[in-house]
C-alpha cells in the first residue's frame, strides 16, 4: 500500500554530498576529528568591590550583586557562598537557589 517515498531532488543532493565525503552542515565534523578547544574564562569578584556594595546595601541577592559587579550570576553566586564560610556575611532568608544574605556587623 504506503511503499517508499519518492525522494526529493534536495534531498539527493546532500545525500550524494554525504557520500562524498563533504559535509553539508557547518562545524559538522567527521568521527575523530577534534576542533580547537574553547579557553577558559574565569571572572572573579573583586573583594574590596564585593564587599562595598555587600554593606552599602540592607540584603543583597546572588543577582543583585551579579549586576552590580558586572559578573556572572553564579560568579556572584560563588563569592556570597564564600564570605559566608569567613563569616563576614549571613543568609537572613531566601529559599531554593534565592537566598538573601546580610553584611555581618563586626
Amino acid at each position: 500500500m504506503g511503499g517508499t517515498k519518492k525522494i526529493t531532488a534536495a534531498k539527493q543532493d546532500k545525500t550524494q554530498s554525504a557520500k562524498d565525503g563533504k559535509d553539508t552542515k557547518k562545524g559538522n565534523k567527521g568521527k575523530g576529528e577534534v576542533g580547537p578547544r574553547k579557553a577558559e574564562i574565569t571572572v572573579m569578584v573583586n573583594e574590596k568591590e564585593g564587599l562595598k556594595i555587600i554593606q552599602s546595601s540592607k540584603v543583597v541577592t546572588c543577582h543583585d550583586l551579579a549586576r552590580q559587579t558586572g559578573v556572572k550570576i553564579s560568579a556572584a553566586n560563588k563569592f556570597l557562598i564564600e564570605l559566608t564560610k569567613k563569616g563576614l556575611v549571613k543568609r537572613v532568608g531566601g529559599y531554593s537557589g534565592h537566598r538573601i544574605y546580610q553584611a555581618v556587623s563586626s
